[in-house]
Formats: structure tokens, C-alpha cells, sequence
């Protein structure tokens, strides 16, 4: 099983890449909020977090070099670019979520707050998610417009051009079975309570 992961890796480096990119993603994230809270280092622990965006350029600039130097378009490059699109659009929601935890278990922070589990406050967690993913899938276009206007061949462009279309399914498919199925619920049981949590000093994402 490990010399096909390695053997998978060699044949497509922008796998590796994104595999490193994500690895990194939570050494840098957990660095960064280990030097914040038991360290007491706050200066030097955001410089560690601001270094994360650096992945996503890595990333990007590893996926043109691939494509330029005539590899053959498949699907790590697409989903390259929707990781990008994904990180760049749930990046910050994450780093809250790690560290009102971080907070509440080094330096006696006020405790997470659950996201709310039904009602009106429900649907409307589901709405943010779901921007978030029209983000990604926003972003991800754009990174894949980008290398079709200005890296790929016309032997590379199709395939491209066919992940920007899957980054919208996903927008869709998303709707259909968060926000609008919450509102199907709703409407299906008007009465059910609306079971937010009024948070003191929290965070929900």
C-alpha cells in the first residue's frame, strides 16, 4: 500500500503538493495557537499564522508549473484548484473554531458554542456554510480560469474547464441537501423550537 501511495505521489506531484499543503495547513494552525495560549507568545504566533495563505501560493504556482511544463491535465490539477477555493473560503472560519477551543483549554476562554441544531438559528448557519462554498467555488474558477487564459494548451483546457463545472455542482448539491432541506423541515414541523445557544463570549462559525 506504501509503495503505490509513493509510486501515485511520483506520478502526480501536484498530489504530493496538495497533500503537503494540508499537513502544513494544521502544523502551521496548531503551532500558531500552541505559541498563542500555552505559550503566551501572541507577537510570534501570528506571524506562524499568517504563513498559512503562503500554502495556497505554493499550491497554485506548483499546478501552473506542472501544466506548463506539458504534464497532462487530470484531476490533482482540478482539485487543486478546489482545494484552493475551499481553503481560502473556510480558512478563517477554521482558525476561529481551533481557537475559541485553544482558548477555553489553555487560558480559561469562555466555552464553544454548538452551531444550533434545528430552528430558524439552524437555517441560518446552513446560509453562511453554504456562501462559503459559493466562495470556494468562486475562487476555484477563478484559479481555473486563470490557468486556461494563461498556462494550459487546448489539449489541457477541457479538462479544466470541466472541474470549474463540477465546483458549481457542488454549489448546487450543497443547497439542495443543507439549506433547503432545513427549510423543507421547517415547513414540514413549524413548531419545532429554535434551539440556539445565546452565547456570552463565544464563537459559532
Amino acid at each position: 500500500m506504501g509503495i503505490m501511495t509513493t509510486e501515485l505521489l511520483a506520478d502526480h506531484p501536484v498530489a504530493a503538493v496538495i497533500l503537503a499543503c494540508e499537513v502544513g495547513l494544521w502544523v502551521l494552525l496548531g503551532l500558531g495557537l500552541l505559541l498563542r495560549y500555552p505559550g503566551r507568545a501572541r507577537g510570534l504566533s501570528t506571524a506562524v499564522l499568517l504563513t498559512i495563505p503562503a500554502l495556497d501560493v505554493v499550491l497554485v504556482i506548483a499546478t501552473a508549473v506542472d501544466l506548463h511544463r506539458g504534464a497532462e491535465a487530470d484531476a490533482t490539477h482540478g482539485l487543486a484548484a478546489m482545494y484552493l477555493g475551499f481553503s481560502v473560503a473556510f480558512g478563517p472560519a477554521l482558525i476561529r473554531w481551533a481557537d475559541v477551543r485553544f482558548a477555553h483549554r489553555f487560558a480559561d476562554g469562555p466555552e464553544p458554542v454548538p452551531a444550533p441544531r434545528s430552528g430558524p438559528g439552524r437555517q441560518r448557519h446552513l446560509m453562511r456554510e453554504w456562501f462559503r462554498v459559493v466562495n470556494a467555488a468562486t475562487i476555484s474558477s477563478l484559479v481555473l480560469l486563470g490557468l486556461v487564459l494563461f498556462v494550459a494548451t487546448s489539449e489541457q483546457d477541457t479538462t479544466l474547464m470541466w472541474w470549474m463545472g463540477r465546483a458549481w455542482v457542488i454549489v448546487g448539491l450543497w443547497f439542495i441537501f443543507g439549506p433547503l432541506w432545513e427549510m423543507w423541515r421547517n415547513e414540514k414541523d413549524p413548531t419545532e423550537p429554535d434551539n440556539r445557544t445565546k452565547p456570552k463570549a463565544g464563537h459559532t462559525n
